[in-house]
């Protein structure tokens, strides 16, 4: 398979892996010719990104990082919690998040133990999805960054699931926030931007006054948009006056929000992201986690096409663990000529780099 954006879709290529929506049902099945009707449909859904068949790369699997199971789990539970404490009165929400307790401890063991069996590192761009609430997927997917991360910081069991709750739980106060503003497809004018921070108190509050949640997880909803010099919200804190699992979730919810398609703005592809990541270390993010972090997730899927310094062409073939920049490559054209296909291994092969993404 090959991964390829959505507007370059040539008529009559044929779907490569099946899109879900995230109530579990399927939107397109794999196998299907794509039509200008599909592929206008596509983009109108705002898929930007999708895998389509191909004869030189037909032998690339691709693996997604969880279950398809398993995500609709997470994500009905997260949708559980939501909706029971948006329709139940201030005092009983503390028993909506008792009742889920277990299960959202349950769904971490489970998403750690499918992250540890996968044979690669993990990119969720090969997990296409159409998402009818944004916050439910994100949720979900800043809980997966931040395990992996925490996994590579050599965190134990009972810290990676603390972290991976305060994770999953890290925007539950977005629940008090009139959606209007949540889904405005606009800038959020001051007085907005003001209403939006408040999502960090009050999800705090929240979870600080539940029993079955440890004060450190409650610190992740209230923590992470906090930066180590200081220019994050709601209290400013600096470097170590950050709890480690809010910095870790903090690295995990920018580079999931910036690779995620909305409204106002074009998704980033991965390793578009890990640059913003990096820029941003040299004064919001400690760069012993975004070095983590970098070691965790493949920012070149398989099947992406890349062009390397050296005028070769070729496609991901499969990732280096740990050394998730520094993929191995099926070249397949060198300069404008067609060639014989061969491997090439970046983490071997240390003076050649990838310098450009063509899909």
């Amino acid at each position: 398979m090959r991964l390829v954006a959505t507007a370059s879709i040539q008529p009559g290529e044929v779907l490569g892996q099946t899109i879900h929506r995230d109530n579990g049902t399927i939107l397109l099945h794999s196998g299907i010719p794509l039509t200008d009707r599909l592929i206008n449909r596509l983009e109108d859904q705002g898929i930007s990104y999708v895998y389509i068949e191909d004869e030189a790369t037909k032998d690339i699997i691709v693996q997604p990082v969880i279950s398809e199971k398993l995500r609709h789990d997470a994500t009905s539970s997260m949708k559980n919690i939501y909706s029971s404490i948006r329709k139940s009165k201030l005092e009983t929400n503390s028993f909506v998040l008792d009742e889920e307790s277990t299960n959202l401890t349950n769904i971490i063991s489970r998403i750690m133990d499918e992250i540890n069996g996968h044979e690669e590192s993990i990119t969720l761009l090969t997990d296409i999805y159409l998402t009818d609430d944004y916050i439910f997927q994100h949720s979900l997917n800043v809980a997966i960054y931040s395990l992996a991360i925490g996994s590579e910081l050599k965190l134990n069991a009972k810290e990676l699931t603390e972290l991976g709750k305060g994770a999953i739980l890290h925007d539950i106060g977005k629940v008090f926030i009139d959606p209007d503003i949540l889904q405005k497809p606009d800038k959020l004018s001051d007085e907005e931007f003001s209403i939006m921070k408040s999502h960090t108190t009050m999800g705090y509050d929240l979870l600080r006054k539940n029993h079955t949640y440890s004060s450190v997880i409650a610190h992740c909803a209230y923590q992470h948009h906090e930066r180590i010099n200081g220019s994050g919200y709601p209290r400013g804190l600096k470097g170590n006056d950050i709890h480690l699992y809010a910095q870790i979730i903090g690295v995990a919810d920018v580079f999931d929000a910036v690779t995620s398609n909305r409204i106002y703005r074009k998704a980033l592809l991965p390793h578009e992201g890990l640059e913003l990541l990096y820029s941003s270390a040299v004064n919001q993010f400690d760069i012993r986690i975004v070095e983590a972090f970098k070691n965790s997730v493949a920012v070149y899927p398989n099947g992406m096409y890349v062009e390397l310094n050296d005028n070769r062409k070729g496609v991901v073939v499969s990732q280096n663990k740990h050394i998730c920049d520094r993929p191995i490559i099926r070249i397949l054209e060198n300069g404008s000529r067609g060639i014989e296909p061969y491997t090439v291994d970046l983490s071997t092969e240390l003076n050649v780099t990838i310098t450009n993404c063509n899909i």
